[in-house]
């Protein structure tokens, strides 16, 4: 059974082509290109003879029967211009096509720019989401940053250089002064990564050039304050368990954040007796 292999290129830096992905490209009989040009060179750069097809934005629909009939013979490559095609590039049609039929799809993993941009923000990575390109005019930028800016997670976002200015600023009115690391020309010799908050990155990129990941600090956590009445059972629990009033009221102030004073007057009236603290 042939197999759609989706190839990983490098970003920026050529030396950053996995070992992996120059065996599969040189194997298969066909590599579906975003950007034939483009894909010549790397592929020039490391003497790989593979013919290509283009496969891009604005042919991806036109020629899924092609690249589909040539499965049909062969194994086929997928590459966009950089990192993993299908990731903010084209391919998932491809991709969902092929498993239709039946079709082995298999990712040859390396370089990506989100992943590059998340490591190197210093910015939270255990939780974070892919916005990837935003809309290109500020009205609906602004209302899909609204629509993210509760999550607590960081969020990470694709720019071209001529709107980087204006969707800080939209995310300065959506999201607040936030921190954010802007990550410019990544694994490429200009490559530069300014950590700092949105407002001093409007003032920093004066004249913006290259590609751009932009990692925005998640909104903080909501601490939702427990209601007198939850906080009220909680210093009757601890009267059943035996606890003294000095010991309840601390407890229950940790859990709770609520005022000593409050906790000691609230256990006094649940309690006959005047406890001393």
């Amino acid at each position: 059974m042939s197999t759609l292999y989706i190839v990983a290129t490098p970003i920026g830096n050529m030396d950053d082509i996995t070992l992996r992905a120059m065996k599969t490209l040189r194997h298969v009989p066909l590599i579906a290109a975003e950007d034939t040009r483009r894909t010549a060179k790397l592929l020039n750069a490391y003497d790989i003879k593979t013919p290509l097809t283009s496969y891009y934005e604005h042919n991806k629909l036109s020629k899924l029967d092609f690249i589909l009939e040539q499965l049909s013979k062969g194994d086929v490559a997928l590459v966009s211009d950089a990192g993993m095609p299908g990731i903010s590039d084209p391919g998932h049609e491809l991709i969902v096509a092929a498993l239709e039929k039946g079709i082995k799809v298999e990712a040859i993993p390396g370089p990506s720019a989100l992943l590059s941009a998340l490591a190197v923000s210093g910015l939270p990575t255990d939780r974070f989401s892919f916005i990837g390109f935003l809309p290109r005019r500020s009205k609906e930028r602004r209302a899909q940053l609204k629509s993210v800016a509760a999550r607590t997670d960081t969020l990470v976002f694709f720019e071209a250089p001529h709107r980087v200015i204006e969707t800080l600023a939209d995310m300065l009115h959506s999201l607040g002064d936030r921190k954010v690391a802007v990550c410019r020309e990544l694994t490429k010799v200009y490559e530069e990564v300014f950590r700092g908050t949105v407002g001093e990155a409007i003032a920093y990129f004066v004249e913006p050039r290259g590609e751009f990941v932009l990692v925005v600090a998640g909104a903080p956590p909501v601490i939702e304050t427990p209601s007198e009445e939850e906080a009220l059972k909680l210093l009757a629990a601890f009267k059943k368990q035996g606890l003294a009033a000095r010991e309840a009221v601390a407890e229950a102030s940790a859990v709770t954040g609520m005022s000593r004073k409050w906790l000691y007057q609230a256990w006094l009236e649940q309690s006959n007796s005047i406890p001393s603290l």
